[in-house]
């Protein structure tokens, strides 16, 4: 058996660990073959794992199971893996996802307690050369300062969902005041928001807290229901960054000059947006959205290369503060 196949039928043998196990149907999806392919797979399988179970489900379709501690001794994590699992801590550091971040990395202590003698010396020389490669562990940048203690509030608040009594200076304030909250979800961008319903406003919609205006933050016993239908996905997607304004919301319509439409082409500006190329080699790029300001922070990256075309007050707010720039973003 070719090293290539060994691999293919151990990543099938992982995949018979799940509690369902494994289906033809999902071989074929993960794999993207034929149903007889996908049938040579499972007979090696049962051939190189003697203790593979087959089932027949209500649905009328054949499972292969396998129990997890039969292949345990065959799932050393590679060096890549443990690499790819200290950046994603660094890079939820980074967002100041401190909750997160802590427990993902009890979940990498337990990875690394349960690596064979005398392999933790090779996979920490070689996850440290790719570390360095990488480069994310350190990575440079403004961002707010934000308190721990409130960061772990919300993250408990928002698992439950639990009501968060918070307290909250708003810019228009000079002090801060308290409020009870019902908290939905959190943006995440060049600040952080907290999108949160105010309990003590009827009727009041979504509105967004900055993390770092929080002074303090408890974690209430009450729980409370989310809004139906509400998606965190599709909330940030009515904005261009981290800040929405239903007002502001609408169609976006930006032209890249003939010379930097081929770099723009490589940038994904919203969720929503569709490119069209003009004659001449400009590009025109629509999305729907909100957050004028922080479209001009971002317009302003590209100085004279690109122009606004909607919405009108956003057209004003550029016109007259581009410069010309020897790069682009």
């Amino acid at each position: 058996m070719s090293f290539a196949k060994a691999q293919e039928l151990l990543k099938l043998a992982m995949m018979a660990t799940r509690r369902s196990g494994v289906s033809l149907e999902e071989i074929v999806e993960e794999w993207g073959c034929s149903h007889r392919t996908a049938q040579r797979m499972t007979d090696a399988l049962q051939a190189a794992f003697p203790q593979t179970e087959t089932e027949d489900g209500e649905d009328r379709k054949r499972r292969w199971r396998i129990h997890a501690k039969a292949i345990a001794p065959l799932l050393t994590p590679s060096a890549e893996e443990l690499a790819a699992l200290t950046t994603a801590i660094s890079e939820l550091e980074v967002e100041q996802m401190v909750a997160e971040a802590t427990t993902l990395r009890q979940l990498q202590s337990k990875v690394r307690a349960l690596l064979p003698p005398g392999t933790g010396t090779r996979l920490a020389v070689d996850e440290e050369a790719l570390l360095e490669a990488l480069g994310h562990a350190a990575r440079p940048g403004p961002r707010p300062a934000i308190s721990s203690a409130v960061d772990a509030s919300i993250s408990e608040a928002l698992k439950g969902p639990f009501l968060l009594r918070i307290v909250y200076r708003k810019r228009t304030q000079d002090k801060p005041s308290e409020r009870v909250v019902a908290p939905h979800g959190l943006l995440l961008g060049v600040r952080r928001y907290l999108v949160a319903r105010d309990m003590a406003k009827k009727a009041a919609r979504l509105q967004h807290y900055r993390v770092e205006e929080i002074y303090s933050a408890e974690v209430l016993e009450e729980s409370f229901e989310l809004d139906p239908g509400f998606s965190i996905r599709t909330h940030a997607e009515k904005g261009f960054g981290s800040y929405e304004s239903a007002a502001e919301h609408g169609d976006v319509v930006w032209r890249f000059s003939p010379d930097a439409a081929p770099h723009a082409r490589r940038f994904v500006f919203h969720p929503t947006q569709t490119v069209e190329e003009e004659a001449n080699g400009s590009l025109l790029v629509r999305f729907r959205a909100s957050g004028y300001l922080e479209m001009c922070w971002h317009l302003y990256s590209w100085g004279k290369s690109v122009e606004v075309l909607q919405p009108a007050r956003l057209r004003e707010m550029v016109h007259g503060h581009q410069r010309e720039f020897d790069a682009l973003p």
